[in-house]
């Protein structure tokens, strides 16, 4: 039975520079690559060597302690670099596309025909299972497990985000076909968060799902915040999650026995001339979406993802695995006249501590600075505005740098991940890098609890 929750604690941060809701290819990239970098807890190991062909799908690396989980080649081509860092840490494999669509072949059938055994093994052999994360630690699923269920948000509520339902229209039969396919992964339910009223969704009439809307402000989006208000994770407890995107490519893989790796993304943010949609693929090169479509008025900042959990990039870098689309926004090297002591009739302020609270805009230009640097940890019961979860946010961060595992545990880590802790960072007085922090915690949980 589908139920809906009205969320009042959070902030939707009005930024100049909203995709439009047009369309257009992007050039195609001359490269494309995966980074291990994106997937917390991963040791990658190789596949292939430079210089090796590969076909769309064709394994590039996998996981050295779970070794049948691959991660594949998003296009045809030559696998051109690996760059490597400290210690020879892979931090890229880059595959330079030929242009000619080649792609592996996999087994096209209909999901509801196939045992669990059968999905599972298409879905690692096809690079598409890391698209399933796990709660607690937001880290790749593991095959083995039994998940309690399965969640899925359907909207995303953060800054400039792009309209699933404008991305996702003419995909609905695929995105059904994906879903059939998660739901033989687990003997619960799958959950699909809906934004408003379920009813005036597009998703709103995908079978084999129970549907929840959620209205409030960022990160009512969150898939986190849904599953903490829906059916929370217990200790000893595994649900996973995935995304829109990811059911969209295993319908398709499903029903063509490709791995197709085509997607729409957002490019926006105030720096961007037309803020708009594009056509590209996964892992594109950022340049080929990005180049010449920017201001360049002021130094910019290009960020994969969005600004509160997005990854600092630049023109020749690539697009982050699980990230929907990339914002361009001023970098901020500058020094504010008189700083917090102006009055700032145009700037904003998550504290309405300037003027500009009492007459808002629709949207402002922000820009990157900080405004300041770390400073001691005040505890304000600040951050409880911004996360609607009935956890302790601060106590949470001081039972992790305190390395101490059964506050951690007591205090709510098993439900949080770091895009739920975001806006506390945002929104942080004394500048704490929560989201690093947290991660520290997760990872720490995974070697001690496991």
């Amino acid at each position: 039975m589908s139920k809906h929750f009205k969320l009042k604690r959070g902030l939707d941060i009005r930024l100049e520079g909203a995709a439009q809701a047009t369309t257009a290819n992007a050039s195609a990239p001359a490269t494309v690559a995966l980074k291990p970098t994106d997937f917390p807890g991963l040791t990658p190991k190789l596949s292939v060597k430079v210089d090796a062909q590969v076909k769309a799908g064709d394994a590039l690396f996998f996981d050295k302690y779970n070794p049948e989980i691959f991660f594949t080649s998003p296009v045809s081509g030559t696998v051109k670099t690996i760059n490597r860092g400290e210690r020879r840490k892979i931090l890229e494999v880059i595959v330079e596309a030929d242009g000619k669509n080649e792609f592996a072949s996999f087994t096209k059938a209909d999901p509801a025909k196939l045992s669990k055994e059968e999905i599972v093994a298409q879905l690692l052999n096809s690079g598409l299972w890391p698209f399933i994360k796990q709660r607690p630690y937001g880290t790749i699923a593991k095959p083995s497990d039994q998940p309690k269920n399965i969640f899925i948000s359907g909207f995303d509520s953060s800054p400039l985000a792009p309209d699933y339902e404008f991305i996702f229209k003419d995909q609905i039969a695929s995105i059904q076909t994906g879903i059939n396919a998660l739901a033989k992964l687990t003997d619960g339910k799958v959950y699909l968060g809906l934004p408003g009223k379920v009813s005036n969704s597009i998703f709103s009439g995908l079978k084999n799902v129970e549907t929840n809307s959620f209205s409030g402000p960022h990160p009512a989006g969150n898939v986190g915040i849904q599953i903490h208000k829906t059916a929370p994770v217990n200790k000893g407890e595994v649900v996973w999650t995935t995304s829109i995107q990811a059911l969209a490519y295993m319908g398709r893989l499903f029903e063509t026995g490709q791995v197709d790796f085509s997607r729409t993304i957002a490019l926006a943010g105030s720096e961007v001339k037309a803020p708009q949609y594009y056509q590209t693929i996964h892992g594109a090169l950022i340049s080929s979406i990005v180049g010449g479509k920017t201001k360049k008025n002021d130094p910019e900042r290009i960020i994969s993802g969005n600004v509160l959990t997005g990854t600092k990039v630049e023109a020749d870098n690539y697009l982050g695995f699980a990230d929907q689309q990339i914002t361009v926004i001023p970098e901020g090297e500058h020094y504010a006249f008189m700083g917090w002591a102006a009055p700032g009739f145009d700037k904003y302020s998550a504290s309405k501590t300037f003027f500009s609270s009492l007459f808002p805009k629709k949207a402002y230009t922000l820009d990157a600075n900080m405004n300041g640097a770390e400073r001691a940890f005040v505890v304000t019961g600040q951050y409880e505005k911004y996360l609607p979860m009935d956890i302790l946010p601060v106590y949470l961060l001081k039972a992790i740098l305190a390395n101490d595992i059964d506050k951690m545990e007591q205090l709510g880590i098993y439900e949080v991940i770091e895009e739920d802790l975001a806006l506390c960072e945002y929104a942080c007085t004394s500048k704490i890098k929560v989201q690093e922090i947290l991660r520290k915690g997760l990872d720490t949980m995974v070697v001690e609890v496991g």
